[in-house]
């Protein structure tokens, strides 16, 4: 590294630091204004509030990185424009390829760092975040109700197409992970009745691998008719084929943005074995996170010809290119998400529509810049 690379990276890295630590605390301020109010209602102190304000920022980091380099660069690129610092550097005979090259650098390393958020640190943020608020509110509801009621999730409907099942529950408690006015319908290949399991709880045995089922009926169907062929009730009955698993049950109706990386390959799975239209909004949320990863190159890319060529001004200008930049994106990410949903695009082409179509104009501003 010479003078100027020291140069540069120093100008460059006191903005960028700033930038982030005051999206970082903008972020923080939202956190508690959506969450505070509700959290302090469940009885949450404050050693817990502050735990919550830790696990949940970190989710936001990955969203936040693209937005803060982009600013920065825009800034402290053109404030060095401004100082004529680039023109000394090229009257020198120094090319735009080698002033930019610690740049370049910081952004590899950036490309490096958002894919150990998304893989890692979003993830365990999402799903921490979410067990600290169920505790809160479980404990909270254990006060005023029954613990069969406490974190209850209410009518959930599983259609278990392989194993040609389905399942509906009145109720499912998180608390107790017992499921409480449970019908189970075993299906033939042409989606007939030939059997139900009526019960009124019901929950999985980790010990065994099955099911429990407690207090209610097992009930026979023919299956030309449709008519009732047995009726047997019982006290307790385990059955030993039922793997469904709670927690996919309850992933099925989560928006995808609520889902980490983990859960998301988790639905993405079943729905496509499934043939379910449903698994196109979460297989482009996946591959998105996942194509996130090149998005601090592309910054890079789009912020060097806007601030190292044209006029000199105001460095407001700047921020307002990135929020436009950034309204483009969110609109070529909605488009992309619309063209999947009606099976014009496959999803992971979908993902990548946003950062193909900004490293394109990347592309247009630096063959200007040329």
């Amino acid at each position: 590294m010479n003078t100027f690379d020291r140069h540069l990276l120093r100008e460059w890295l006191q903005i960028f630091a700033m930038v982030l630590v005051a999206t970082c605390g903008l972020l923080v301020v939202q956190v508690l204004y959506d969450d505070f109010r509700a959290l302090r209602e469940l009885g949450a102190g404050g050693w817990v509030l502050w735990e919550y304000l830790g696990v949940t920022l970190p989710s936001f980091l990955a969203l936040v990185l693209p937005m803060a380099l982009l600013i920065s660069l825009l800034y402290g690129l053109g404030k060095l424009h401004r100082a004529n610092e680039f023109t000394a550097m090229r009257a020198a005979g120094v090319g735009f390829g080698r002033l930019m090259t610690p740049i370049w650098i910081a952004g590899l390393l950036c490309c490096g760092l958002s894919w150990w958020l998304n893989t890692s640190i979003v993830p365990w943020s999402v799903e921490k975040s979410r067990e600290l608020k169920d505790e809160l509110q479980f404990r909270h509801d254990a006060k005023l109700q029954s613990a069969d009621r406490t974190g209850a999730a209410y009518s959930v409907a599983f259609d278990n197409q392989r194993a040609r099942r389905m399942w509906f529950f009145n109720r499912f408690s998180r608390f107790t992970r017992h499921a409480y006015g449970v019908s189970v319908s075993e299906l033939d290949a042409r989606r007939h009745e030939t059997a139900r399991l009526v019960a009124a709880e019901a929950w999985p045995d980790a010990t065994r691998g099955g099911w429990m089922f407690k207090n209610g009926r097992a009930l026979s169907f023919a299956v030309d008719t449709g008519e009732l062929v047995a009726d047997q009730p019982f006290a307790e009955k385990f059955v030993a084929n039922y793997d469904e698993k709670p927690d996919l049950m309850l992933l099925i109706d989560q928006r995808p943005i609520d889902l980490s990386l983990r859960q998301l390959r988790v639905l993405i799975d079943y729905l496509e074995s499934e043939h379910s239209p449903k698994s196109v909004a979460y297989a482009v949320r996946y591959f998105g996170l996942i194509a996130d990863t090149l998005s601090p190159l592309i910054v890079i890319a789009i912020a060097i010809p806007f601030a190292v060529a044209g006029v000199r001004v105001n460095p407001a200008v700047g921020v307002s290119k990135s929020i436009g930049l950034f309204f483009l994106y969110y609109m070529l990410a909605n488009f992309a998400s619309s063209l999947a949903t009606k099976g014009i695009l496959e999803p992971d082409l979908a993902a990548w529509v946003p950062n193909i179509g900004l490293a394109a104009l990347a592309a247009w501003f630096f063959a200007r810049l040329r």
